[in-house]
Parts: C-alpha cells; sequence; structure tokens
C-alpha cells in the first residue's frame, strides 16, 4: 500500500453561504481517502484540511470545513476519479462481475458499491426514435409485467415501463413526440393505445402463428394530390417473413432486461 500525506494549501476562500472570503483558521481535520492504485498497489492520501471561520455577523455558518473541486467531494472516501473509475467498471459488468473486475484491477469494492455508483450515473440523454418496437413481458409470470419499447431499427433499448395497460403507453408516447411507426403484437390494449396517442402514426402487428406482418396505415391519415378530390385510404400491406425483425429484436432485449430492470429502475418496486 501506498500511504500519501498532503495539506491544503494556506490560501483564502469564500464561505458556502453568504460568499464572503476568509483565511482564519478555526481547526485542522485528517481525512483517509482512497486513489486511483500505482503498480497494483492501492493508494491512501491522508489529507489535512481546514476548518475556517466565516468573519461576517450576520451569516448563519460560523465555521465550514474547505472542500477540494476536483479532488474530493463531501462525504466521500474516495476521489474524484477513482470514483469514476469504478463507475465505468459498474456500467458495463454491473454488480458481481464488476466486483470482480476491481478486485483484479487493484481497486476492491463490494458488489453493493458497484451497484450504488451505477445509479448515481446520470441517465443518458434520451433520444425518440422514428420506429419503435412495443412488448410486454413478466417480471414475475402472472403477477408482475411491464412493458418494453426499443428502437426497431438498431434493437436499442428506449424504455421499460411499469404495466402493460394502455394508459400507460399512451402518455409515454404523448410525453414523447416524434414516433412514426410502432411494430406491436396482436395486443388490442397496445393498438388502442397507439390509436389515441399517435392517430396519424403506422402500426405493424405481428399475429405471432403465421410471422405475417400487416401495415395498416391509420385511417384517418390519407394522401391528398392537387387535382385529387377526396382524400384515398392508404392501402393496407402484407408482408409475410419467418420472423419479424422488429420483434425479434424485442425479445432478444427481453432476457438482459429481466437482469437489470429490478436493479437499476428506481421504481420497479412499486410496480403493481
Amino acid at each position: 500500500m501506498v500511504v500519501v500525506t498532503a495539506r491544503t494549501r494556506d490560501v483564502a476562500i469564500p464561505c458556502p453561504d453568504c460568499g464572503t472570503v476568509t483565511a482564519k483558521v478555526h481547526g485542522y481535520h485528517q481525512r483517509m481517502v482512497k486513489d486511483v492504485p500505482v503498480d497494483d498497489r492501492q493508494v491512501v492520501v491522508r489529507l489535512r484540511v481546514r476548518r475556517l471561520v466565516c468573519p461576517a455577523l450576520g451569516c448563519r455558518r460560523q465555521t465550514f470545513r474547505e472542500q477540494i473541486p476536483g479532488l474530493l467531494q463531501r462525504h466521500q472516501r474516495r476521489t474524484v476519479r477513482l470514483v469514476r473509475q469504478i463507475s465505468h467498471v459498474a456500467q458495463e459488468l454491473c454488480g458481481r462481475a464488476a466486483a470482480r473486475l476491481a478486485g483484479l484491477l487493484a481497486v476492491p469494492v463490494s458488489r453493493s458499491t458497484a451497484l450504488r455508483r451505477l445509479r448515481c450515473l446520470p441517465l443518458p440523454r434520451l433520444e425518440i426514435p422514428r420506429v419503435i418496437g412495443v412488448d410486454d413481458f413478466a417480471l414475475r409470470r402472472r403477477q408482475r409485467y411491464a412493458t418494453i419499447i426499443i428502437d426497431a431499427e438498431t434493437g436499442r433499448r428506449v424504455e421499460v415501463l411499469p404495466g402493460r395497460d394502455a394508459a400507460t403507453l399512451e402518455s409515454w408516447l404523448r410525453e414523447h413526440p416524434g414516433v412514426e411507426v410502432v411494430c406491436r403484437d396482436g395486443s388490442a390494449t397496445y393498438a388502442e393505445a397507439v390509436r389515441r396517442a399517435l392517430p396519424d402514426a403506422v402500426q405493424v402487428s405481428d399475429d405471432g402463428t403465421c410471422g405475417a406482418i400487416s401495415v395498416t396505415g391509420s385511417c384517418s391519415r390519407s394522401a391528398r394530390t392537387p387535382d385529387a378530390g377526396p382524400p384515398s385510404t392508404r392501402p393496407v400491406l402484407a408482408a409475410f417473413t419467418s420472423r419479424p425483425r422488429a420483434n425479434a429484436g424485442t425479445r432478444s432485449t427481453i432476457s438482459s432486461v429481466k437482469a437489470s430492470v429490478c436493479s437499476t429502475a428506481p421504481a420497479a418496486s412499486a410496480w403493481p
């Protein structure tokens, strides 16, 4: 183990409440934090920080402990860069596998710590695809179900919704505009939700028995030309294939979602 002894500089810093700059020392505190390993050896930083006195008479914070931005965060026992390293490993491997790999990298952590760092990561920006696939799956057979939404063109998971009722899917579709095509199974619940939320969207339905895909389109959506009279209804297209690509992508994603949805979704415990 490598032990590094350090202290902060004797410079004036502002009060976190009123912003008054001060350098008057009230006392000292010792912080023991872990840093990234060096040559497969753990590194511990023994850091001395100051507790300063705020000179402003009207400030409610009489004393405060100085912080080191970019190196430490409040109430943390690891440096910022070590936390970032653990978070990246947990993001790729999740719980137990992340803990095993971190131990080989001389950063011993438990699976609970890896999952906690994973939950602290900010969610990526949600980009609504043009073509989505919607299907339901069982979290616990005959008791709890959920709805998965994927990008039908890439197979990327977009969202996992609690339950499989029409109101939940309809609410999500209204809050995330931009969807033009919805690939679904023969469920009338999803069909009604899509019809109410996206009346102009094209619905691609798979009957699940002979692998037929029927592109129904919306009856209200029509094509009008300058010389044409009344709007014409879009034709119904039928194609037969061994396995619809959208549904195959949906089902291939479900196995990975079941393993992670309960641990990564904060509201999973409240699902019906």
